[in-house]
């Protein structure tokens, strides 16, 4: 099964994939033709990318859209030349058609201005109004799905980074990998018609086990 942060091989001409990885790898700065070496390199550099953004920003930052370019660049600027700037191509997942590529500027702008601007920082003192932050944005962004590769994952980073301005400890995301990937996919289409309960509640079991996983509690 496709995963909403990959790309739709049919939306990219043979000229934007590595010469020899038969369409599975994008061309990049590293020469990677096998698409299990991209993914590790990729691994590598968002688990250094978490690390430094953890850093970066505060329990006071209100994040924008161009932080948002900021992630992704810091996150693939050694892998992409593209890295940190929105897609210039249509794509699809699952028979899922995102924005086009020319709405994307303005989505980000008004993301920036709506759900970013009421919605973080994310220091919230209830539990139930984090979850309902992290649900939107985090849906809102994936529907834009503003780059060519990496959308999920930088919508993760995202909400790790206000999870981190919650007082909450590092997401882990694996209530939303495998089969229940499923459930995760139906909760991003809720969101199309801005029903955004499915998501809270992934939120709710994701925070739940990284709780767990870090020793504390709800």
């Amino acid at each position: 099964m496709k995963t909403l942060d990959r790309y739709d091989a049919s939306a990219l001409t043979e000229a934007q994939f590595e010469p020899g990885s038969r369409g599975r790898v994008l061309k990049n700065k590293l020469g990677i033709k096998l698409k299990r070496e991209m993914d590790e390199a990729e691994s590598v550099a968002l688990k250094t990318a978490t690390d430094k953004l953890l850093g970066m920003y505060d329990t006071g930052h209100r994040f924008t859209a161009e932080d948002i370019r900021r992630m992704h660049k810091i996150w693939l600027c050694d892998i992409y030349m593209w890295a940190g700037e929105y897609r210039q191509v249509n794509v699809s997942k699952n028979g899922f058609q995102f924005a086009a590529s020319l709405h994307i500027p303005r989505l980000m702008a008004e993301l920036e201005k709506g759900p970013l601007r009421k919605h973080t920082p994310c220091n919230f003192k209830s539990l139930d109004r984090i979850f309902q932050a992290l649900a939107i944005v985090h849906v809102e962004l994936v529907l834009i799905h503003p780059f060519r590769e990496g959308n999920g994952r930088v919508a993760r980073l995202l909400s790790t980074l206000m999870a981190f301005q919650a007082g909450l400890p590092m997401l882990n995301f694996r209530d939303i990998t495998g089969k229940k990937r499923k459930n995760y996919f139906d909760a991003i289409s809720s969101g199309l018609d801005r029903d955004y309960k499915p998501m809270e509640k992934l939120f709710e079991k994701i925070i739940a086990t990284s709780e767990k996983i870090s020793g504390g509690g709800l």
